[in-house]
């Protein structure tokens, strides 16, 4: 499985990386083909001063992709919230495809 974490609009610590790869090596205990991951992690100031925190994942598995998109105030509440709902769909397609 390949892992690609990008940055849009500030440079990310080592800490948040190191988060998001831990996570993201629990994702193949729901699924066994993953092909890729794109994470993206972005600030966003459009409406308020306060910088809302987006959290975008995209998984690539055979004949399918996945793609969940959360936004809060703190990257780790927004890719962990993302991170739920990627588990939740990939369980339901891969349940799908056993039945």
């Amino acid at each position: 499985m390949n892992v690609n974490i990008q940055t849009v609009h500030f440079d990310a610590d080592g800490k948040l990386v190191e988060y998001v790869q831990k996570k993201m090596v629990k994702l193949n205990t729901f699924h066994d083909r993953i092909i890729k991951v794109d994470v993206f992690l972005k600030l966003d100031n459009v409406v308020h001063t306060i910088k809302d925190k987006i959290a975008e994942i995209r998984v690539h598995v055979p004949r399918h992709h996945f793609f969940v998109k959360c936004s809060s105030k703190s990257f780790e509440e927004s890719f962990d919230s993302a991170f739920e709902s990627l588990v939740n769909q990939v369980k339901r397609k891969k349940d799908k495809t056993l039945a």
